[in-house]
């Protein structure tokens, strides 16, 4: 059994439902919310923002980051640098929880028109430092699948 401190030290950076949602059949009579919490909380808040569209939200107009305006540009410099951009100032108004590093494009399958955006982060609270890769496909509007 999980003591109250090693819970507490587990979600400190936060706690929210997993992405995309789960539910416990098997330990609850009834299904209970799977809840995520640290670093792989993070990840999974970032893949909802980047996968999220500016206005989608009614509530929250200004949530997403608008990388879907992107998808059928041809890839350039200035598309990269427009990427990058998105995603600095997207992270920056609502991921608090880090400070990015690095953020890079990678064109991962030119044919297919996919892009891996690479970015690094350090996680505020705990000074430690993670990664992971975003596939944002130019030449379709379809959402990549989440982070597990």
């Amino acid at each position: 059994m999980i003591s109250r401190s090693e819970k507490e030290a587990a979600n400190f950076l936060g706690a929210g439902w997993s992405f995309p949602p789960l539910f416990d059949r098997h330990h609850h009579p009834q299904a209970s919310v799977v809840m995520t919490s640290d670093v792989l909380n993070i990840k999974q808040s970032l893949w909802v923002l980047f996968s999220t569209e500016l206005g989608e939200r009614i509530m929250l107009a200004t949530y997403g980051s608008g990388l879907r305006t992107k998808v059928f540009d041809a890839l350039t410099e200035t598309l990269a640098n427009d990427i990058r951009s998105l995603i600095f100032k997207t992270v920056l108004d609502w991921e608090p929880r880090i400070d990015l590093t690095k953020v890079e494009i990678v064109e991962s399958k030119p044919l297919d028109g996919v892009l891996k955006i690479e970015i690094e982060f350090t996680v505020r609270q705990t000074n430690s430092r993670s990664n992971m890769v975003y596939p944002f496909y130019l030449t379709e509007s379809t959402l990549p699948p989440p982070p597990l």
